[in-house]
């Protein structure tokens, strides 16, 4: 019991401090503290506002490693009714982050990391957007920087995507021309705004988010701009439940829906591969 609790103490240090950077959509450059693992359950979802005029969702389950303090692992998948009438298994994904930089303060700090994302889908090919979870295949690499000055956050990230599907090596002419390759990029602000002071690791924090996504293609004309306000609850220093919602405010892409909420619970386990 000590040992847990000098870890947990560890955790409001190095964890806590850095809480308004724990985003609700996007990854910072910092990563799950080492030899700990998170396990989350996200949820995005949409009514009315896509192609099928009916309500969908997409049911996300993932596990994360902090292998060391520089290199986290992620595996996750997806369950959905997006592509579908009934509900089922969709895709899975695989996701590493390495840690190359970080310039550590009092109250603050500033960190960049590199990132590579690969995913396996059975939905058909559908839509312009570019999206590795769930609806497409493929590889994703980019970079993260990440700057924290004391409750506020922000983190910006540029990837570029790669959709693998058999139809990009195929003779047949598609209309409209399928796109297969996207650059993307986000940038997130997060605020801390309770409490004002710690005083131990009880206290409950409560976070607000507004990101920022856009995509652009590559192989043919088009482009999204979409905001995602969030807000954020973390209990105990290692639960945390997000909602967020993100809405297209510009583009010129097919997509599956302009605009869904997103809800997620996450519990990180403190020191569970010491062994």
């Amino acid at each position: 019991m000590q040992k847990y609790l000098f870890f947990l103490v560890l955790y409001i240090l190095s964890g806590n401090a850095k809480a308004q950077e724990l985003y609700v959509y996007t990854e910072p450059a910092s990563n799950v503290p080492a030899k700990s693992v998170s396990v989350k359950l996200m949820d995005r979802f949409v009514t009315s506002d896509n192609i099928y005029n009916r309500f969908s969702h997409r049911l996300m389950p993932q596990i994360t490693a902090g292998l060391s303090k520089k290199v986290m692992l992620r595996a996750g998948a997806s369950f959905s009714n997006m592509h579908t009438t009934d509900f089922r298994y969709e895709s899975v994904s695989l996701y590493l982050k390495y840690r190359f930089l970080s310039s550590d303060e009092l109250h603050k700090h500033f960190r960049m990391a590199f990132f590579a994302n690969a995913s396996a889908t059975k939905a058909p090919f559908h839509y312009d957007e570019i999206s590795l979870s769930g609806d497409k295949g493929g590889i994703e690499a980019g970079i993260v920087a990440t700057q924290l000055w004391h409750k506020l956050a922000v983190s910006s990230t540029v990837t570029h995507t790669q959709a693998l599907h058999k139809s990009r090596s195929d003779k047949v002419l598609y209309v409209p021309v399928r796109s297969y390759q996207a650059m993307n990029y986000s940038l997130s602000a997060g605020y801390l705004v309770f409490p004002k002071e710690y005083t131990d690791y009880k206290q409950v924090n409560l976070n607000l988010y507004l990101e920022i996504f856009g995509q652009q293609l590559l192989d043919k004309k088009g482009s999204y701009f979409d905001m995602a306000p969030a807000v954020q609850l973390i209990f105990g220093s290692n639960t945390r439940l997000n909602l967020g919602y993100r809405f297209q405010a510009a583009g010129n892409i097919q997509r599956m829906a302009n605009s869904g909420w997103q809800l997620s619970v996450e519990r990180i386990f403190l020191n569970a591969l010491r062994n």
